[in-house]
This record gives structure tokens, C-alpha cells and sequence, in this order.
């Protein structure tokens, strides 16, 4: 029995050899231009009173076969309530095969199976070989980072001057505005509060000292790095991650770059660059912060508030916060570039990459201001 279509060419023909078998055969393209048709009208064609134990699909006909045209054949399957074993393909091209192989048949209602999880005892052990995972292959990260700079330091010219001073901007010319505005009003928040306590005991002048010290020394790398690795460590390991999904990397190993010289080192020395610049600036917006709530409510000249804020600061106090800027920086970047490296999967790595590189930098900012708070104390 055939069942060509009513008008038109036909796109298929319906033959049944007996009660419990189907055979469709396919004509010229079945593709994302044909899709559309052949859902509506193939589904609609099959006889609604007999139970279709057994559905052949011929392709000896077919002309432009896509993953569009395997969907078509997956809903004539959900339809008739079939299974793998009840499904076959006749004059099958390996072309077609392979697109094919994109779709579970298996599966009539195409839902994503659940994953059952362990006990307590395998989820412990699954974290805890990723934890010796990733510690492997940060060690082998350091490594070749290593290997990459003696390589760069043989042959300078290797390095890629251009593609750093293009991170430099991004990463610290982009990011000077949104510093600027928070380390701003982070320094009116601190004069305020201060003011509060130190007006008691017409110590006015101080609130200038407090300010300048807190946010050259302490606050004002870590504010400054916070937001850098929100913003430069997360589109580091987006970026790094996406080429690493999409085997970018291979490529350029097999066309003989190093990716660390070609991805990762432009990244860690434009941070290192522009993070202690973007903290020069994030001290003098916070002390601009604090100059204007000395002038309008502790009634405090421009030129007194200025000169208590340079006598409070030395050099020591200066270079101590910038010393600090340049080991976020490095941090920041090569937490960054790790995660991006490390990222495997389909695009919800991508995610996963920048969101652990933003964590994982936080972390270890205030983990290294800690260790730099006590190598203070005992200076």
C-alpha cells in the first residue's frame, strides 16, 4: 500500500507490508527546508487503527539529509510508541548514519535520564579524587607556565606585546570607572562613620588619617582586586574555557604555538601592569571620598584635609599596598587562566569556569592579605 502526498511532489510514501509493519520511504530532501512539512504531514498519514509493531525508513531515495531530518523521524517514533529494537533503516549512506547517531531513539520521550547520586561515602571519595585531580594538573599548569617564560626570556619576540597591551585596557582602563565610583563612595562611607565617633572628641582632622591609611595599606588593593577579578578573572576563564571546549587549544598546539605564551602570559603581565595602577587610583578616589565629607560637615579646608592625608602616609605604607596589588594581579590571572584550562564539557563549563575563577580569587585575595597581615606584625 502507498500513500504518496495529495498535491505536490512528493516528499515520502507510505508502504505497509502487513498489519504490523510500516515501511516509509524517503524522497529528495529531508532537511531543515522540508522538516516543517513532514512533521505535519507524515504523522497525519499513518493509519490511526492499527498498532505499528515494526517502522522501516528508507533512504534509497534521499537526496539532503540533516540532523532536522532525523527530528522527523524521532517524533514519528515518539508517535507510535516504538523502541529501539522496533526502529530499522534501510539503504542506509554513512553520512546519514552519522547524523543519525546524533539522536537516541531509544528514548521516545527524550527526557534527560536522572542521575542517581551515592552515599555520603562515594560523593566524599568522588570530591576527593577532584581535589587530587586538580591539584595535578595545577601543579602541571605551574610547570609549563614555567617552561613558557624560560622560552619567552630565550626569545623575546615570542612574546605578544599587542594582545597584552589589549588586556591592559580591558582589564584596567575598562575597570577604572566602576573602581573609581566604588573606592569613592567606600572612602565617604568610612569619613562619615569615623567622623561620627572622633567629632566627640574634636578630632576632626584624623578622619583624614584614618582614611588615607586604611585605603592605601588595606583597603584599597583588596576593593581594587575584588573587582578586577569580578569583572578581567571571570571573561579570563570564559574565554580561555570556550576555546577549550571547542578545541581551539588543539589546534593551536598542533599548529606548534605554546597556549601559554599565546593565551596566558599576555593575561598575567597586563594584571600585574594595571592592577597597581588601578590602586594608585582607587586611594586617591577614596581619599576624594573622605575630602568631601571633611569639607562639608566636619568644616574642614581642602588644603588641611590634603596635607593631614600626605603626612599620615609614608613611602613604606604606599609601596606596602602596591606590593600587595601586584600579588592579587597575579593571582587574579592565573586563577583565571587555570579554571579556563581546566574547563570540560559542553557550554555549562563556560559558566562553571568563570564562576569558580571569581570564588576562587576572592578566596585567595583575602587568604594572601591575611598571610600579609601578619608578616606585617611581625616586621
Amino acid at each position: 500500500m502507498q500513500r504518496p502526498l495529495p498535491s505536490g511532489k512528493p516528499l515520502f510514501e507510505l508502504q505497509q507490508e502487513d498489519d504490523n509493519t510500516l515501511t516509509v520511504v524517503l524522497h529528495g530532501r529531508a532537511d531543515i527546508t522540508t522538516a516543517p512539512t513532514l512533521i505535519r504531514q507524515l504523522p497525519a498519514s499513518v493509519p490511526s487503527d492499527q498498532r505499528i509493531q515494526q517502522l522501516k525508513v528508507d533512504f534509497a531515495h534521499v537526496t539532503q539529509f540533516d540532523d532536522y531530518g532525523a527530528m522527523v523521524v524521532l517524533r514519528l517514533v515518539q508517535m507510535l510508541q516504538l523502541n529501539h529494537d522496533q526502529l530499522s533503516f534501510v539503504n542506509l549512506a554513512a553520512d546519514h548514519e552519522k547524523t543519525l547517531a546524533l539522536v537516541d531513539f531509544g528514548q521516545p520521550d527524550c527526557r534527560i535520564p536522572s542521575h542517581k547520586s551515592g552515599n555520603l561515602i562515594i560523593q566524599l571519595g568522588d570530591a576527593t579524587i577532584s581535589i587530587f585531580r586538580g591539584g595535578a594538573f595545577f601543579i602541571e599548569f605551574i610547570g609549563a607556565m614555567v617552561f613558557s617564560l624560560v622560552r619567552v626570556f630565550r626569545r623575546p619576540r615570542s612574546f605578544r606585546a599587542g594582545d597584552t597591551i589589549a588586556y591592559m585596557k580591558t582589564t584596567g582602563v575598562d575597570a577604572l570607572p566602576v573602581v573609581g565610583l566604588i573606592t569613592f563612595l567606600l572612602g565617604l562611607i568610612m569619613a562619615f562613620m569615623s567622623s561620627l565617633q572622633l567629632s566627640q572628641f574634636g578630632a576632626n582632622l584624623y578622619v583624614a588619617s584614618l582614611v588615607s591609611l586604611a585605603m592605601v595599606s588595606e583597603l584599597g588593593p583588596i576593593m581594587t582586586a575584588i573587582v578586577v577579578a569580578g569583572r578581567s578573572g571571570s571573561a579570563y576563564a570564559a574565554e580561555i574555557s570556550t576555546m577549550k571546549i571547542s578545541e581551539e587549544i588543539d589546534a593551536l598546539v598542533v599548529m606548534g604555538f605554546d597556549p601559554n605564551v599565546f593565551l596566558v602570559l599576555p593575561r598575567v603581565v597586563a594584571a600585574m601592569v594595571v592592577v597597581p595602577l588601578l590602586t594608585v587610583f582607587a586611594s586617591i578616589f577614596a581619599v576624594a571620598g573622605g575630602l568631601v565629607i571633611g569639607v562639608l560637615m566636619l568644616n574642614l579646608s581642602p588644603g588641611a584635609y590634603i596635607n593631614q592625608s600626605l603626612d599620615a602616609l609614608s613611602l613604606f605604607e604606599v609601596m606596602w599596598g602596591l606590593s600587595k596589588s601586584v600579588v592579587f594581579a597575579l593571582l587574579i590571572a592565573l586563577t583565571g587562566c587555570f579554571r579556563g584550562m581546566q574547563a570540560r564539557g559542553g557550554a555549562a563549563a563556560v559558566g562553571s569556569a568563570a564562576t569558580s575563577a571569581v570564588v576562587t580569587s576572592i578566596f585567595l585575595i583575602i587568604l594572601f592579605d591575611s598571610v600579609f597581615a601578619v608578616i606585617r606584625s611581625y616586621w
